[in-house]
């Protein structure tokens, strides 16, 4: 039996790769340095200013060679302190300040660029500073050689939004809720709608403060981090786009479909960049919408269920259009991602770490397309699976045509790997790496028109690749497993399905026991 040729695991690079950028309104500084082993870099510096305070956006481009991990560092003229950034870690010693890389946007290639924004006070006439220098070396906007080419080189935080969640904060928005110290303040243009220490309260009254009656996007900036209580909700309303510069943390005691953002019978919603630690019962959830983004999300969680989709307000009518570039989830008592009643799903990458049950579930979901589920250590001690298809996923008028499509699935440990039931199908997954699951490394049971590994893969240890049935539901049928490495496992098939095949697979230290 031949070794199918295996497609290397990759995992595709967060990284922003691009050039700090503080928004700020006072025109913009070219100034250039080198990093690592670069020897050119510019960086644009804009300033949006009122009274005693401003916000900075700061874009750094990199002239020269690749770089990973960077730094960038300024003396302020006089009187500035910043209060809270973004985008980046900070350090400030009187009027020194060093802007180092977050982690997840460390890599800038040669012609990328990096952004990251601050919001500070001041007491003078706040100035530009003069000069910033980028791992050392003073920006000038100049290069002496170096290479021009090359790419990132791959990496590993898993995701890119390509390009279409830009990095948080830049420009300004429709509305924004500002942190300085402890008191939030929201402003709609010159007008301000709120004041106080309630992070919520100041998010709400800049989304009611947008245009009554709108028919296109308006935006709203959040720039701070703060809390809000579990039992409590930030509810958009239609054409709306919520961009959290900051990091909400849940408290209390979670209730029903409370969630930091939710949005129900509503479209065209964006939720560019969110963070979230606690016990929320949603990190995000939407019910009955249409034309959904949600990009950049990071949900690191005690509890509580990532993000929900479903259309269970009015089933007869699915949420439709909904795009998800880039999930980090972890620590949920329940699932990371799920969708319920879906027509056209669109995920970059998710992320899942010691979820309670699955990485992504999608259940009565049709027309999606998936890049890469990594889960680690989802559904631990469950029949769960780092992805699972439930509920007639990917069924269309009684038939399963194929119209579920993902990349890659990552599983480590946790209960399942791939785990398809209960009249579900119409599904490809083109490449699996899977090792050391609880239970099945994948189930199929009850499904129909399944193909695994199209492009190769590997299971390693951990449970079976199993075919299977329940006699309450049609026998599982059209189901390929091909182009397996499969070590330390066992490929079963009990009772036999119709139209089964398992082809090209490589057994090592493993038995086959199949129709």
């Amino acid at each position: 039996m031949d070794i199918p040729q295996r497609t290397p695991r990759t995992r595709l690079r967060s990284a922003v790769a691009a050039a700090a950028g503080l928004a700020l309104g006072a025109g913009l500084l070219s100034v250039a340095a080198p990093a690592a082993a670069a020897t050119g870099c510019a960086v644009d510096y804009t300033v949006n200013e009122w009274n005693s305070g401003f916000t900075a956006g700061v874009e750094v481009t990199n002239l020269g060679d690749p770089v990973d991990g960077w730094s960038l560092d300024w003396e302020f003229p006089g009187g500035q302190e910043i209060t809270n950034a973004w985008n980046t870690e900070y350090s400030q010693s009187g009027q020194s300040v060093s802007a180092s890389d977050a982690g997840y946007n460390a890599a800038i290639p040669s012609g990328g660029s990096v952004t990251f924004g601050f919001q500070a006070t001041h007491s003078g006439a706040n100035d530009a500073p003069p000069t910033f220098t980028l791992n050392g070396t003073v920006c000038d906007g100049s290069t002496d050689g170096g290479n021009d080419g090359g790419d990132d080189g791959g990496g590993d935080d898993g995701g890119d939004d390509g390009g279409q969640t830009g990095d948080c904060g830049s420009g300004t928005g429709d509305a924004e809720a500002v942190r300085s110290g402890g008191s939030w303040t929201s402003r709609n243009g010159g007008e301000t709608v709120y004041t106080g220490g309630s992070m919520l309260e100041a998010m709400r009254a800049a989304v009611d403060s947008l245009t009554p009656g709108r028919n296109s996007q308006e935006r709203v900036v959040v720039r701070g981090s703060g809390s809000m209580r579990a039992d409590r909700s930030l509810d958009l309303p239609s054409h709306t786009s919520l961009e959290v510069c900051g990091t909400i943390d849940v408290t209390g005691s979670p209730e029903g479909d409370n969630a930091v953002v939710r949005a129900r019978g509503v479209r065209d919603i964006a939720v560019p960049h969110l963070s979230v630690t606690g016990n929320p019962y949603f990190g995000i959830f939407v019910r009955n919408g249409e034309d959904i983004h949600l990009g950049r999300i990071d949900l690191r969680l005690s509890g509580g269920l990532g993000i929900r989709i479903d259309n269970h307000s009015d089933r007869s009518q699915p949420t439709r259009d909904v795009t998800v570039d880039h999930v980090y989830v972890s620590g949920t008592n329940n699932h990371g991602v799920e969708t319920y009643g879906v027509d056209g799903l669109d995920i970059g990458t998710v992320i899942a770490r010691d979820t309670a049950y699955s990485g992504l579930l999608l259940n009565d979901t049709v027309n999606a397309e998936v890049g890469t589920v990594d889960a680690d250590g989802a559904g631990t001690g469950t029949g769960y699976a780092a992805f699972r298809m439930a509920n007639r996923n990917g069924r269309i008028g009684g038939s399963y045509p194929t119209n579920i499509h993902v990349d890659e699935v990552i599983a480590r440990g946790g209960g399942r790997g791939v785990f398809c039931v209960s009249e579900s199908g119409g599904a490809v997954i083109d490449r699996v790496d899977i090792a050391d699951t609880g239970s099945n490394s994948i189930l199929i049971e009850n499904c129909h028109n399944v193909d695994i590994a199209p492009e190769g893969g590997s299971v390693e240890g951990g449970g079976t690749i199993r075919i299977a049935a329940r006699d309450e539901f049609a026998n599982t049928s059209d189901v390929r497993i091909r182009n397996l490495r499969v070590t330390d496992s066992a490929l079963v098939e009990r009772p036999c399905g119709d139209n089964v095949t398992f082809e090209n697979n490589t057994l090592q230290n493993s038995s086959r026991d199949v129709c």
